[in-house]
């Protein structure tokens, strides 16, 4: 064939193509029916929270979150979380190390151990504690005689808050480090810096946003935590009770507008997790670009 009939059947200005073949009509549907889904189970939820703990007015909300179990709730949930989510910092941290930098026997039971909250219900958690730290536990003798009560007291709560919020900040670590490799470290290694100094100088600042990433869930999830908590708790107001617990309790004693104030709270700090996720989000995936590139 010559040029002149090889011409006609090159397209040197081709149209540009959709991006989906889908036809304007199912798009809309498609996307009208995500958006009522989202509409129908998220955001009006999210209104009718915030409508009936203000309906009887601004003084009776704060006054439902300023009474005393309602304080001594807010007060448990935060100290809590300070201090589970920093044991979860420190075990994902090891756990991403070991699992990303090394081989070792075992490697893969660990990496799938990280993921057992995920599988495991937290009710079955929680009773997994009674049973090994209450009175009739296969502990609890043991833990009477020395006068130690982890069981419906402040270390079963943050037992068990571990237990279920352990996974967040290892899984968001571990992909990343494995992609990042070990080249960074052994070159500071090589260089003469201390396995420390490798550690706070190379590793940490090119981990950073998706530790936070984790930090931020591990913190969402463990201030509300429910399941496990309650089976715990012994549910003893202006003790073991945290802000999820003292919204069933209100609840429960048909005191609807304390309980939707103390679940605003909540909701709130859950808004405001989410801002900061979105935020961590947008640069974590900055980061995973730049390890990439790297």
């Amino acid at each position: 064939m010559t040029d002149v009939a090889i011409a006609p059947l090159l397209d040197v200005n081709p149209r540009p193509y959709a991006v989906t073949t889908e036809r304007p009509l199912i798009r809309v549907v498609l996307t009208a029916i995500a958006v009522v889904f989202l509409v129908v189970f998220l955001l009006l939820p999210l209104a009718a929270v915030f409508f009936e703990a203000l309906r009887v007015g601004v003084y009776a909300y704060f006054a439902a979150l300023t009474e005393p179990d309602a304080l001594a709730a807010i007060k448990l949930t935060l100290l809590v979380a300070a201090i589970a989510v920093p044991a979860n910092v420190v075990f994902g941290l090891a756990a991403a190390w070991a699992i990303a930098k090394f081989d070792f026997a075992g490697k893969s039971v660990l990496n799938s151990l990280i993921d057992l909250p995920f599988s495991v219900s937290p009710v079955i958690a929680g009773l997994i504690y009674v049973l090994l730290f209450g009175a009739q536990g296969y502990l609890g003798p043991l833990l009477k005689s020395e006068n130690i009560q982890i069981i419906f007291a402040l270390p079963g709560i943050v037992i068990a808050t571990i237990f279920v919020t352990f996974p967040f900040v290892a899984r968001e670590l571990i992909p990343l480090m494995q992609e990042q490799g070990t080249q960074d470290e052994e070159a500071a290694l090589s260089l003469g810096a201390s396995g420390w100094k490798t550690f706070i100088r190379v590793t940490l600042p090119n981990i950073r946003w998706a530790l936070l990433y984790g930090v931020v869930l591990c913190n969402a999830r463990a201030m509300g935590e429910f399941g496990a908590v309650s089976v715990v708790s012994g549910h003893i107001r202006g003790k073991t009770n945290t802000m999820p617990l003292h919204v069933e309790i209100l609840y429960n004693e048909y005191n609807f507008a304390a309980a939707f104030a103390v679940a605003s709270l909540l909701a709130l700090l859950a808004l405001v997790t989410l801002v900061v996720k979105v935020a961590l989000e947008w640069r974590y995936a900055d980061q995973i670009a730049a390890s990439r590139r790297h």
